[in-house]
């Protein structure tokens, strides 16, 4: 292959819109874009629009391992207090007008996940009960609503790939650059990528495009050694080159200065929203204390007033604690599961605790099963 690559076959396709991405945003777009496609057609016009993703799309993007909760869901809660939400944990490092936006529509994006197939928890009496007709969801948190979200990605992608038709669809073609118009550097014309599986190399030219190619992992070097360096739940292979291509052809970028950093424990590397959210599990130290509550703590984050005095300590502080804790020699850190079970467990029925562990459980295995192999293969207890 090597003294193959300098003369690759190159293959030139036009089209009026390309979608670069194949995760959850490429996959809306993809879908928004078939009715109009068919009004288009039924008037005697044709837009050709290609979706071109380096993956496949069944299991592309950030939401490919699986989870086990939709983050945002508004219901009855008003867009305004969301956005109030998003700007105290983000530190005012925000754009109100986007979270606001976002809050305002993303219920409409469920409903459509529901109509799909997504299964979403609801409360007793509402089971079988859509969300657009009512359904009182099973929340997790004030945003938050469960749902059993393993093949979360293969029912969006499912729909994606029935409105826009599978012949409009390219897989295993990795875009690496964005052309610049030669008659106008300020307008993109085309991109650039090669297959990941044959000897080629495409170009495409194009009048607009949607450039959703994922985010950027591994921005900061993890903690962890060996194999485990390459372990995140986040794609390791998002490299950023969603920024990186627009950087470079001149668009403007907007919130890069901030990196959301997620908090992972001893042992694991999946989401544990649910697990601190629903069954109320807590951080501990190595002396099992929990640190978050400790009066040294409040003291270590006044400085950061008025967001440590939140409701919910925003997510970067709970970060700057829990490396301060480590750097003083209490690491490592551990997320309680067995105290935040037994606790559950002191007012229920036999017949609820089994249920209880049972979802306890799955909920590893919907979100990061790897992380599960990684525990039986070391002889590890969740």
């Amino acid at each position: 292959m090597a003294g193959e690559f300098g003369n690759p076959e190159v293959i030139e396709e036009e089209v009026d819109i390309l979608l670069i991405g194949g995760g959850m945003g490429a996959c809306g777009a993809a879908f928004e874009a078939g009715p109009w496609l068919d009004q288009v057609k039924a008037q005697g016009m044709d837009i050709k629009v290609k979706l071109v993703d380096k993956a496949a799309m069944d299991r592309s993007g950030a939401v490919a391992q699986g989870l086990s909760a939709i983050n945002t869901y508004l219901g009855q809660n008003d867009p305004a207090d969301y956005a109030r939400m998003v700007s105290n944990d983000l530190m005012g490092i925000t754009r109100d007008d986007l979270a606001y936006d976002l809050g305002r529509h993303v219920d409409d994006s469920v409903h459509l996940f529901e109509e799909w197939g997504l299964p979403i928890w609801k409360q007793p009496g509402d089971e079988g009960k859509p969300l657009v007709e009512g359904g009182k969801p099973v929340r997790s948190g004030k945003w938050q609503i469960m749902i059993n979200g393993e093949s979360y990605k293969w029912i969006v992608a499912e729909a994606a790939k029935k409105a826009l038709g599978t012949e409009r669809i390219q897989e295993r073609v990795f875009i690496v650059k964005l052309v610049n118009d030669k008659k106008d550097s300020n307008r993109v014309a085309g991109a650039v990528g090669f297959s990941t599986r044959d000897h080629k190399l495409y170009v495409y030219k194009f009048k607009a495009c949607l450039l959703v190619a994922g985010g950027c992992v591994n921005i900061f070097r993890p903690r962890s050694v060996g194999e485990g360096i390459g372990r995140a739940w986040y794609p390791v292979w998002n490299s950023g080159s969603t920024y990186a291509m627009a950087a470079e052809a001149g668009a403007e970028l907007t919130m890069m200065e901030n990196r959301f950093v997620p908090s992972r424990f001893k042992d694991g590397y999946g989401p544990v929203g649910a697990w601190f959210l629903l069954f109320r599990s807590r951080a501990i130290n190595a002396y099992g204390e929990e640190y978050l509550s400790k009066p040294e703590t409040q003291s270590l984050l006044a400085p950061y007033r008025p967001y440590n005095r939140a409701y919910v300590t925003p997510s970067c502080l709970r970060n700057h604690v829990m490396l301060n804790e480590m750097l003083e020699g209490r690491g490592p850190i551990y997320m309680d599961t067995v105290t935040a079970l037994g606790k559950l467990a002191e007012t229920m029925t036999p017949k609820e605790i089994k249920h209880l562990e049972a979802e306890a459980w799955e909920d590893f295995l919907d979100m990061c099963i790897g992380q599960a192999g990684v525990w039986a293969g070391e002889n590890i207890e969740p």
